[in-house]
């Protein structure tokens, strides 16, 4: 497992990192403990030492997972822990608060979820727009300078947001959402985080399970699983995406030897993207991990794949419908 080291700290961390959203059960039509333990242990056995969770995840419930699976694992030590802040929630209505006051509250409720002293990142959810913004960098700045929270974070936050925060806070890692289908990052947020030396831990790898190359044309979602919202994951933009899969796979079997999820977990690595989340639920979907490292694309493979994204998909859409509310009511 290759490492890198998120730059302003003394934090090195796996560049792939476990997402832990399914794990929490909410929009992905409920979860199961003692296999998401499991889940995280595997990741672990296979040399993940960052784990990625946030409150919002099962309103508290990924988070005690987590909490759980790592007391259990041992080694706090040598584990990072990134998790979130600044989404609340109401009888599962869900919007945004940044307020001092809610930082302050939820640092605390998340360290008795996790079973720990401190955070190795603690990212800001989403930005707050009705919140002056140097209210929530200066309370990310004092659990910083306190030393609860090791590295700064954001999440879903624009240049021109990372900038005004920056004023009041440094910004260690920015976390927004990147894999081959979801790319507008790379026009302003991904060269923004380059040169102000900014780690990018990046979410969304597998594209909700678009890119495992399992999905079929006739894919049902349960309950409350968020992929029934997903303009993706619905016809007939389903069947131009699908048909991308198909050519993708056969690319990566072709050229590679390799099967789709190793594929599109490397193509992010491979646009000089520090840290991948790779979400997960079962502990067999921790397996392919071996299979990311150890061989490279080279760039008629990167042209390959967007070539196949031209072709196939004529009406690509990004991850928009998932941004939460600013307000409730």
């Amino acid at each position: 497992m290759q490492k890198i080291r998120i730059p302003g700290t003394q934090i090195e961390v796996s560049r792939v990192a476990l997402g832990t959203w399914a794990i929490g059960g909410w929009m992905w039509g409920g979860t199961e403990e003692e296999r998401s333990i499991a889940t995280v242990h595997a990741a672990l056995d296979k040399g993940v030492d960052l784990v990625d969770t946030a409150p919002v995840y099962g309103f508290g419930t990924s988070e005690k997972i987590v909490g759980k699976a790592l007391e259990q694992y041992g080694g706090r030590d040598k584990i990072h822990i990134s998790t979130k802040v600044a989404l609340e929630w109401d009888d599962g209505d869900i919007f945004r608060n940044a307020s001092r006051d809610r930082i302050m509250r939820e640092v605390e409720d998340s360290l008795k979820r996790l079973r720990t002293s401190y955070l190795d990142i603690y990212h800001v959810h989403w930005p707050d727009p009705t919140r002056p913004m140097d209210e929530t960098a200066r309370a990310m700045r004092k659990l910083f300078d306190d030393g609860v929270i090791r590295a700064v974070g954001v999440s879903n936050f624009t240049p021109d947001q990372m900038t005004r925060f920056r004023e009041d806070c440094p910004i260690h890692v920015c976390q927004p959402p990147y894999n081959i289908f979801e790319r507008s990052i790379e026009s302003d947020i991904k060269p923004y985080c380059e040169h102000n030396d900014i780690a990018l831990m990046t979410y969304g790898a597998l594209c909700r399970g678009m890119l495992t190359g399992k999905m079929t044309a006739n894919r049902k979602f349960e309950g409350d699983d968020l992929r029934n919202n997903d303009p993706k994951f619905q016809q007939p933009r389903f069947g131009q995406y699908l048909e991308a899969v198909d050519n993708l796979q056969a690319l990566a079997r072709e050229r590679f030897g390799r099967s789709l999820i190793d594929f599109s977990v490397r193509w992010i690595l491979e646009k000089n993207v520090p840290i991948a989340i790779w979400g997960g639920r079962k502990p067999g979907q921790m397996d392919p991990l071996d299979d990311v490292f150890g061989w490279s694309m080279d760039g008629a493979a990167l042209s390959a794949v967007d070539s196949i994204l031209a072709e196939a998909v004529k009406d690509p859409v990004g991850p928009e419908f998932m941004a939460p509310p600013t307000g409730l009511g």
